[in-house]
């Protein structure tokens, strides 16, 4: 036995003498470099490319079986172009494990590689003649039997690579930048050590990223299992249209393909950027996940977000403290949201939470018993202080891109049903439907000062804000509202009921209605905001106090009475101001049992007639004074609005000893009027029968000047004037009186 294994041992090691003897003679004989020449040709004879050997090829036989190729290049298809270039390439086989069937890789080694792969508008691609059909089926047939080499690398370098790729049908390109890829050894069941750098840059989506990954990999090819431990990744760039971005991640993963079993343990996420000059940071933590074909699982997940910016500074906490289920349904038992808002006038605190339940491969979610609390602090809200809760359901598919929300309960200080539904994510079609008992809208719109110019007009030296209603152009809306009590820049009412469609730019609301000081409203209102602002208001107001609305509505205390208002206008302009001065069409006014405030009209021509004949009757001027006022049982006006004047032909005061008729303007783009009205005292109580003609005086009266300041002028020189040709007219008729009465008795005289 010991003969047999001695001459074992000798034959061995003669044949490997034999073969290091002829392999030191190949090296010391063979040139590879004498046959570049053969080698270029070949290669433009085969794929009509053009290879470029610049650098020196060397070989090696012992201890290892390797070959070294310095700086080569080659073409593109029937093209000078360069393909691809590298500066070097070096690989090296173990020369003694190749007896036993081993492949023992030493060394990969690989510099300066440059290439760029273009994918043609016909769907070609620049290498689709390095890979013939004959060479993809012998690769194929290499593959279908089991592999008779052992598969063991004992490292791989990788530098200065850069690898593009560019689709010149969508424009899109990809680039890996200054790539260096370094490992331990890369064999089944052998922990290797993996340190990856690159550069990644795109155009769709646009990003540009710098990474770098260090991590320690295991796997098993015949099994299919794969392993990551002490991941981290670590990068930083650009994406989309996120600056300053920061990724960080860390933890173990493993993989088994062949049962389709996922894991990772320890898993955290850290990202860091500034969007739209708003910063923020998100961190992920999950401590346990776990996928497998038929389900998943994942234990105590935390996810925290950070925001600094327009909108104020936001913390945000999301937390999941179990998650279970497969591809067709999972749930969780308590998902909680916790939001923190601070902006520099008020802050919010907002709690959410519900189960949660749903299909991650459907992509539809259930917040079955949604719970939403909402507490905010801050000087200028009631009490300083609010606080509110909503109950409901919300269901969301996020592939179909739609989302239900049934809610009810209190909302700030109102108690508010509501359903909503929205359709697409990236531009939302929204439908609603919603009731709230009641609403002061004035507890949360900004105070005026006591010396804050009135609306529509500018502070002292400062030029007019443009209105901004870009925010209508996308809105997509379509719903009702009902409050049963609303208070709005100080104007009240009740059953307000409110019919909304808005659709690129033009909102419509119609109908437009509610009772509001002792009468009611209906009408629409729409609005266009596509080009130049737009807007048309058609209302008519039915029983209202004229007096109690103007005052709440605008301060304005100089009308009294009950009746009936109709509008029916349209306005354009960037400002407020503008569109005063662009208002169109029409107004009319029928009030009962009300006054004129600012002048007792009535007075001041019954102490006019004292005066005549003493001379004393002249013009008198005089401001509004607000312990006067004019009674009137019934009052019309109809307008004519053009470019922001309203005109007036036929207005028609009554009362019993007065009536009233004028015309002209009241400038609604400047705040001013310039009007004349007709005033006729009557003689006695005839008046009260109604009759337009009740055989007093006439007298003019004008009203001018600034709406803060009107003045009221009355003619009293015409007034005498008046007076005088009256008793004329009265002269006249007592004398043909007379003759009448004297003809008939001398006729009578005659017949007798």
């Amino acid at each position: 036995m010991n003969k047999i294994l001695k001459y074992v041992l000798l034959g061995t090691g003669a044949v490997a003498g034999i073969a290091v003897a002829g392999a030191a003679y190949v090296a010391a004989t063979f040139d590879p470099n004498d046959y570049k020449d053969q080698i270029i040709q070949a290669v433009k004879d085969s794929k009509q490319r053009d290879l470029r050997l610049d650098g020196k090829i060397t070989l090696s036989f012992f201890p290892s079986i390797g070959a070294n190729v310095g700086k080569a290049s080659l073409s593109e298809f029937n093209s000078d172009k360069q393909f691809a270039a590298i500066d070097s390439a070096r690989v090296s086989l173990a020369l003694l494990p190749l007896f036993s069937g081993q492949a023992v890789v030493n060394e990969i080694a690989l510099s300066g590689l440059q290439a760029t792969l273009i994918k043609r508008k016909d769907g070609t691609t620049n290498i689709d003649n390095l890979l013939g059909a004959k060479e993809e089926k012998a690769a194929e047939k290499k593959t279908d039997g089991k592999q008779p080499v052992k598969f063991d690398i004992a490292a791989i370098s990788i530098e200065k690579t850069s690898l593009t790729y560019r689709d010149e049908d969508s424009g899109a390109q990809y680039a890996i930048k200054d790539l260096n890829l370094h490992t331990g050894r890369i064999a089944n069941g052998v922990p290797s050590k993996i340190d990856l750098s690159a550069a990644i840059q795109a155009n769709q989506p646009k990003l540009d990223i710098a990474a770098q990954l260090k991590t320690t990999l295991t796997f098993d090819l015949d099994k299919q299992q794969y392993r990551l431990e002490g991941l981290d990744l670590q990068a930083s760039g650009a994406a989309l249209d996120i600056s300053n971005l920061k990724i960080k991640a860390g933890g173990d993963a493993s993989a088994d393909l062949a049962t389709q079993e996922f894991g990772a343990k320890k898993f955290t996420l850290n990202a860091t950027g500034v969007k739209a000059k708003d910063s923020f940071e998100i961190t992920l933590d999950a401590p346990a996940l776990s996928l497998t074909k038929d389900k998943f699982s994942g234990d105590k997940l935390m996810l925290n977000a950070k925001l600094n910016g327009a909108a104020g500074n936001i913390v945000a906490a999301l937390s999941l403290p179990s998650l279970e289920g497969n591809a067709q349904s999972f749930k969780s038992s308590a998902l909680t949201l916790d939001l923190d808002v601070k902006q520099p006038e008020q802050a919010f605190k907002v709690k959410l939470s519900s189960p949660l339940s749903g299909n991650f491969q459907a992509r539809q979610f259930d917040l079955s018993n949604l719970v939403v609390a909402v507490n905010a602090s801050g000087d200028k809200l009631p009490g300083k202080s609010i606080s509110s809760e909503m109950k409901g359901r919300v269901q969301v598919d996020a592939k179909k891109e739609t989302a239900q929300a049934n809610l009810a309960g209190g909302l700030l200080q109102s108690q508010v049903k509501a359903r909503v539904g929205v359709n697409g994510f990236a531009d939302p079609a929204i439908r609603f439907d919603v009731d709230v008992d009641q609403f002061d809208a004035d507890l949360y719109l900004p105070k005026k000062s006591a010396n804050e110019p009135k609306s529509g007009q500018p502070k002292a030296n400062e030029p007019e804000q443009p209105l901004d209603l870009s925010g209508l152009r996308k809105l997509n809306l379509d719903g009702s509202l009902r409050i049963g009590a609303l208070k709005v820049a100080n104007v009240k009412s009740t059953n307000v009921r409110l019919d909304v469609k808005a659709r690129n730019g033009q909102v419509n609301v119609a109908p437009l209605s509610a009772n509001l000081y002792q009468g009611s409203m209906k009408g629409s209102v729409s609005v266009n905001a596509q080009a130049t602002p737009s807007i048309a208001v058609n209302q008519t107001l039915s029983g209202v106090n004229v007096a109690a609305l103007t005052k709440d509505a605008a301060n304005f205390d100089t009308l009294e009475g009950r009746g009936n208002v109709g509008m029916n206008l349209t306005m354009q302009g960037n400002t407020v101001s503008a569109m005063k001065k662009a208002l169109n069409g029409t107004m009319s006014l029928n009030l009962a049992d009300g006054a004129i405030k600012g002048i007792n009209i009535a007075k001041k021509l019954r102490d006019a007639q004292g005066m005549l004949g003493k001379g004393g009757a002249s013009a008198q001027t005089q401001s509004a004074n607000k312990d006067e006022k004019t009674d009137f049982s019934e009052l019309k006006a109809s307008f004519k609005v053009n470019n922001g004047i309203a005109h007036n032909d036929d207005l028609s005061l009554k009362s019993p000893l007065l009536r009233v008729t004028g015309n002209g303007d009241i400038n609604i783009g400047n705040d001013s009027m310039n009007y004349v009205a007709k005033a006729t005292l009557a003689k006695t109580l005839e008046g009260q029968g109604g009759k337009n003609s009740v055989g007093g005086i006439t007298v003019p009266v004008r009203v001018s000047g600034p709406f803060a300041d009107l003045k009221y002028t009355l003619d009293f020189g015409a007034m005498a004037g008046e007076a005088a040709k009256q008793k004329v007219e009265e002269k006249k008729e007592e004398i043909k009186t007379r003759l009448q009465d004297q003809l008939k008795g001398g006729l009578k005289g005659l017949f007798r």
